[in-house]
């Protein structure tokens, strides 16, 4: 039977990778969608990524706040658990490209 701390670390542990952000990292601040499907992430400066050029900023410590999961061979980011759902990705808006 799993625990309650092995029920919180339950969302860490799906993560791939967890990269120490850089003093000035950035935030996600939109969600980039195309048919309903994550494409791309906009930042709190106003630059907009694609999926693969987000995981590259965020491995290099470039936004803070993600950790880098994996589904099917693709990379994609994804929010730190940290007790409120209002700072999830999937609590962001979206806009255009």
């Amino acid at each position: 039977m799993q625990n309650d701390s092995d029920l919180k670390s339950l969302p860490m542990n799906t993560l791939h990778d967890i990269p120490d952000p850089n003093p000035d990292a950035r935030q996600i601040v939109a969600l980039v969608k195309e048919s309903g499907r994550v494409k791309g992430y906009k930042l709190s400066d106003g630059q907009i990524l694609n999926k693969a050029d987000g995981v590259k900023l965020a491995r290099e410590g470039g936004i803070q706040g993600v950790g880098i999961s994996m589904r099917h061979g693709n990379e994609y980011l994804k929010s730190l658990p940290d007790g409120t759902e209002a700072n999830n990705l999937s609590h962001l808006p979206t806009v255009s490209q």
